[in-house]
């Protein structure tokens, strides 16, 4: 089953077996979003900041889940908020009994699959296309995301078409992917300079980079392969 759910900003799609893990995933992203709006008219700096944050005090789970993904990639937290959101929403499936649950939020996905999963990359106007990467089942849940200079609303400061990163911290994924994109410049010599960002950042398992016609790889990545990336599959408002 597959299920597009939208909450103002929020846009997801949501995979499952059972109408009732899609509707845990829908009341997890209402209920979630409800705490971030709430702590964000108290603290109207939490997001707008692009620096780490300062987490002294009680938070909700989403507010600080964003707010150590940032810090440990030195930007801000809402850097890490769709992929928090999607991590969040599979954990309140896999309660309900899912053992196969994906919340793609804007190309920000968390997922635990108990099958293999194709995953395409969208690069927006890179040659490189049609290629995507085999995700082989697990029990546990796991997060890939994407940031791009040229694809989507979000801000980046760099120039990757498509930057993906794996973890099975969700948030952290998010906020990898988005200091990655940051750290792309153009060409050849630019993506291989952009892990550096990634360089001793514990719990990142890999990531790809796409600019251009270059592609680079870093750390353990999912099997590439050829994939059909249709544009109507793309999570997007």
């Amino acid at each position: 089953m597959k299920e597009q759910f939208r909450l103002k900003e929020t846009i997801v799609t949501i995979q499952a077996d059972d109408p009732i893990y899609i509707e845990a995933a829908r009341e997890s992203i209402i209920m979630h979003r409800r705490e971030l709006e709430t702590f964000i008219a108290s603290d109207p700096f939490f997001r707008t900041t692009l620096e780490p944050y300062d987490l002294n005090g009680d938070f909700p789970e989403v507010v600080r889940r964003m707010a150590e993904a940032g810090n440990i990639m030195g930007i801000g937290p809402m850097s890490a908020v769709a992929g928090t959101i999607s991590a969040l929403a599979v954990e309140a499936m896999a309660d309900k009994g899912a053992t196969f649950a994906i919340v793609d939020n804007g190309g920000d996905m968390a997922i635990i699959n108990d099958r293999p999963v194709m995953v395409g990359i969208y690069a927006g106007n890179s040659p490189l296309k049609d290629i995507g990467f085999a995700i082989a089942p697990r029990d546990n849940i796991t997060g890939v995301c994407t940031s791009s200079g040229s694809v989507g609303p979000s801000i980046s400061f760099g120039m990757a078409d498509a930057a993906v990163v794996f973890s099975d911290n969700v948030s952290l994924a998010d906020s990898a992917a988005t200091a990655l994109g940051n750290a792309t410049g153009i060409g050849k010599e630019a993506v291989e300079r952009s892990f550096d960002v990634l360089q001793g950042i514990p719990d990142i398992k890999g990531a790809i980079v796409i600019q251009g016609e270059y592609m680079g790889m870093w750390g353990e990545v999912p099997r590439l392969c050829r994939a059909s990336v249709s544009y109507e599959c793309i999570t997007k408002g």
